[in-house]
């Protein structure tokens, strides 16, 4: 068994609470080993069961636990929150970032009905239900973080599929209604909108460089999550590299 020491200065979580939606892998298992090292105490949460119990079987302590929970069900997010309840007496972070992909491309022709549920259940649905249940608990202690994993597809067309772009676009939206409606009550929410991840989602990614990696997004989230942030909301953390800020068309026009 594999013990990760805990850093014993700057944690820039002490104390707080948060849950980790698709926590087993990628971006998310990354998360949680940022956030256990800043103090935080942490609840994985994914339906990858095997996944999950091993990668918190690596930090042998008590304060990172694994939920099995499907985030395309609300009942299943209830749970989750209430026995981050019941065992931490509080939650201060609800990072939203369980989601999947249709496929890695195709025309809106090629797109089926199922593929469009399936995607709006996990990617919309299950951050809507997450993001109600952190608010029924993060409003009464008039504090706390609400974090989404979404996407540079918010601001580049044409580099993912309709149903998955349509998903975060969605989720942008909703992060910047929340923000004005819950700031009131000392909650902050921000998305993460990062490019291609070498992680389970683009493992096609592998080998390339100057690839995005899931512990810089992980790197961001702690940001967002820390007091560093604490005036922070309503805002798209955009990690592509400057990719979106170049317009590739014109400068193959011009070559």
């Amino acid at each position: 068994m594999t013990t990760l020491p805990a850093s014993t200065t700057n944690k820039r979580l002490d104390g707080k609470v948060a849950i980790i939606t698709g926590g087993a892998s990628g971006i998310g298992a990354s998360t949680a080993k940022h956030f256990w090292k800043n103090g935080a105490k942490v609840i994985i949460a994914d339906i990858q069961d095997n996944l999950g119990q091993k990668l918190v079987q690596e930090f042998y302590s008590n304060n990172i636990v694994y939920f099995h929970c499907d985030v395309s069900k609300e009942e299943d997010v209830r749970d989750l929150v209430d026995y981050t309840i019941s065992k931490y007496g509080r939650l201060d972070i609800m990072y939203n970032n369980a989601g999947v992909m249709d496929r890695l491309g195709g025309s809106i022709l090629d797109s089926t009905r199922e593929d469009v549920d399936r995607v709006l259940r996990v990617n919309l649905y299950g951050s809507f239900f997450g993001a109600k249940h952190a608010a029924r608990v993060m409003v009464p202690q008039k504090q706390g973080c609400i974090l989404f994993t979404c996407s540079v597809c918010t601001l580049i067309a044409g580099i993912a599929t309709h149903p998955y772009t349509m998903s975060k676009h969605a989720i942008l939206g909703m992060a910047k209604n929340l923000s004005a409606e819950l700031k009131q009550y000392g909650i902050r929410v921000n998305c993460i909108s990062p490019s291609g991840v070498f992680s389970g989602m683009a493992p096609g990614l592998s080998g390339a460089s100057g690839v995005l990696m899931a512990d810089d997004v992980a790197r961001a989230a702690l940001y967002l999550a820390s007091d560093d942030a604490n005036f922070v909301n309503g805002h798209n953390l955009v990690l592509d590299g400057g990719s979106s800020a170049k317009n590739f068309s014109m400068a193959l026009a011009f070559n």
